[in-house]
């Protein structure tokens, strides 16, 4: 019986680190707004990984941010196949996540339900 590689699970934790300490210090491209990474699913095979991001502002702020995201993503692999010395370096691809912004929902509706009516 093969043991489980946790390659994956290290190098999705490794992206999440290099984009997240790119978009604190190299963002260049004015369309990326407040961007914060979730997280990172990289496949079995390692040539792809989705990068969860969660976007501050409005729906087009957040089209803007995903799209300046996209653009930058072969930069962002070739610096990641030098940082982290990978032979081949998994294409990244953003999404959108909206975890916190439905939690977020979820808190304010309970807070309307508890407060009495006046």
């Amino acid at each position: 019986m093969r043991r489980a590689s946790h390659r994956p699970e290290r190098l999705s934790e490794l992206i999440r680190h290099a984009v997240g300490a790119f978009l604190t210090a190299d963002v260049r491209d004015p369309r990326i707004g407040f961007v914060t990474v979730i997280g990172v699913d990289v496949s079995a095979d390692l040539s792809h990984a989705n990068v969860r991001v969660s976007v501050m502002g409005t729906e087009e702020e957040k089209a803007k941010s995903l799209e300046g995201l996209e653009s930058a993503a072969r930069y962002l692999r070739a610096q990641l196949s030098s940082e982290l010395h990978l032979r081949t370096s998994p294409e990244l691809h953003f999404r959108l996540d909206r975890g916190i912004e439905h939690a977020q929902r979820i808190d304010r509706v309970l807070k309307e339900l508890k407060e009495p009516e006046d």
